[in-house]
């Protein structure tokens, strides 16, 4: 199991040039991949094409792009362009969005999120490849090429919690990214599922979850509660919490001292993940002090 880092609106606002330097010190000392989140702020795939090049030797992806607001031939230029800005080093992860926030924010429809996805990915992956498309479907309607010299196709993870987007995620993309959920659904939900759908394929799966070391279990807990209280009410995310018995998302937090910490990522590698992707929370120190224990811990 690789254990990645995310940088982003999910540690909160800061500016590009503090990102950019994190996510340099993540690659100094060895960290495996660098997944910028992409929410309200700093915008996902741009933030990797500036700080890319000062961070030699690290894998760089997004957790991920909303597909919805963004055509196919849109998002696979950009996509390959960031490929070439930071020599093929990207994964490319995409998802619905939080159908809230697409719906108000954007006045786009928000229904059929599986179909849709299905079909976008059925003209970006080959977009991704430099092969022309002409297609006229349901959702969308896609007659063009993207010819980048030396920008490589990069791997798609899609972001899929519920059965038909971990279908589509299992047959169309090279695996998932989650967020919020616990080792007990990974392992009886979303790893079988998803190797369900890959056929015979070993889907990648990318966990997310907030981290922090910490001898204030309790204060963190409290903290983060508040912080992340809106998104324990997200209905996508509210179903894998109750899949886990959360109550909300403090309580799949990884969180406590160094002993603690390292017991609760073996639950995650036993889990069948491949990945996972810790966001440090909490004060500057505390994601520093975290940050720095993490770099020890082996995948």
């Amino acid at each position: 199991m690789r254990i990645g880092l995310a940088f982003g609106d999910v540690r909160g606002p800061a500016p590009l040039a503090e990102i950019t330097r994190q996510i340099q010190e993540a690659a100094a000392a060895g960290t495996s991949a660098a997944w910028v989140t992409h929410g309200v702020g700093w915008d996902a795939l741009t933030t990797l094409a500036v700080a890319g090049p000062t961070a030699p030797g690290i894998e760089l992806g997004t957790a991920v792009v909303p597909f919805p607001q963004r055509h196919p031939l849109v998002l696979a230029k950009q996509a390959l362009t960031v490929q070439a800005a930071i020599g093929n080093r990207l994964t490319l992860g995409i998802g619905a969005g939080i159908a809230r926030m697409v719906s108000t924010m954007y006045g786009l429809p928000t229904d059929r999120p599986a179909r849709r996805i299905r079909e976008y990915l059925e003209v970006l992956r080959p977009l991704l490849r430099g092969e022309t498309v002409d297609h006229h479907g349901e959702t969308y309607t896609a007659v063009g090429a993207i010819d980048l010299p030396g920008a490589e196709a990069p791997s798609v993870l899609l972001a899929a919690l519920g059965p038909a987007m971990l279908k589509v995620a299992g047959e169309l993309a090279d695996g998932t990214i989650t967020w919020m959920t616990g080792p007990q659904t990974l392992s009886e939900y979303v790893v079988p599922s998803i190797t369900r759908a890959s056929g015979g394929r070993s889907p990648r799966i990318v966990a997310g979850l907030g981290v922090c070391l910490t001898s204030a279990e309790d204060d963190v807990r409290a903290r983060f509660a508040e912080q992340f209280a809106l998104a324990g009410q997200v209905p996508e995310y509210r179903a894998m919490l109750d899949r886990e018995g959360a109550a909300g998302p403090a309580d799949v937090l990884v969180v406590g001292d160094e002993a603690s910490i390292a017991k609760q990522l073996d639950r995650f590698r036993d889990s069948g993940a491949t990945d996972l992707m810790l966001a440090p929370i909490g004060t500057r120190e505390e994601q520093t002090r975290t940050t720095e224990f993490l770099s020890t811990v082996s995948g």
